[in-house]
């Protein structure tokens, strides 16, 4: 049976992950690096101090303001801090001893976390996240984590044509784009880490998802026309992850 000092040291390292993934999803679609220089506040620029880069915890303990100038702190770093605490604990907890699949489950889950976070908010999915994501698929594969390597050839090169010839036809029917350029190559970096067998699921489950959404905002009477845009990549990754999870578990 897995100790809970594995799980708590997943969750651990999940929380400052996360920490660095909140601060890349305010700071990247602007241009501004995450790694380079000290953590600072968005607002004032001011140095932050030891105390608060504490994840989480830090947050709570300022009741979301920065302790120099007040400015409230975007919500998202404690929505990316616990979700990634999550994904950690849970990799760890389910998979702790199998070192190599508990990383690797991580791993998958923290970049999909940042996409799904990027596409959410900007509607953008950067071919730095997604490509890097599909060979960490393949070289997954290849260690004998995930499905086989040619499932997961077949799952990239599938995911990636399906979506992009959709997105064709639409154009060529609608005369206006209906899908964005990064969604077939997240599909494909999705197909190299599940396999092509659970692609249709992964479609199946972002469809109802965004169904749902569509009816909860109906029901709040917010008016939803036909250019109406959902986060297609976000869905992919709500779904993603946990067929992961199942495949490994089953």
């Amino acid at each position: 049976m897995i100790s809970s000092i594995i799980i708590a040291g997943g969750a651990v390292l999940g929380a400052l992950v996360g920490s660095y993934l909140a601060t890349a999803l305010l700071r990247w679609p602007h241009g501004i690096s995450a790694s380079r220089g000290r953590s600072r506040c968005d607002s004032c620029a001011a140095p932050l101090a030891a105390l608060s880069l504490v994840p989480i915890l830090s947050y709570l303990a300022q009741h979301g303001r920065c302790r120099n100038c007040g400015a409230a702190i975007a919500p998202d770093h404690l929505v990316v801090e616990l979700a990634a605490t999550l994904i950690g604990g849970v990799s760890a907890g389910l998979f702790g001893e199998t070192p190599q699949l508990a990383i690797a489950t991580a791993l998958f889950g923290w970049i999909l976390l940042l996409l799904a976070a990027l596409d959410l908010r900007h509607f953008w999915l950067p071919d730095r996240l997604t490509l890097p994501l599909a060979g960490l698929g393949l070289l997954v594969q290849t260690a004998g984590t995930g499905p086989s390597i040619m499932s997961a050839v077949i799952g990239m090169a599938a995911g990636y044509g399906s979506l992009a010839g959709v997105g064709w036809a639409y154009h060529r029917l609608r005369g206006h784009e209906g899908l964005g350029g990064g969604d077939p190559r997240m599909f494909g970096a999705i197909g190299a880490w599940l396999g092509w067998q659970w692609l249709p699921w992964v479609l199946v489950i972002a469809a109802g998802s965004g169904l749902a959404a569509v009816a909860v905002l109906t029901i709040f009477r917010r008016d939803i026309g036909r250019t109406e845009r959902l986060p297609l990549g976000t869905l992919m990754a709500l779904a993603a992850w946990p067929l992961w999870l199942a495949d490994r578990l089953v």
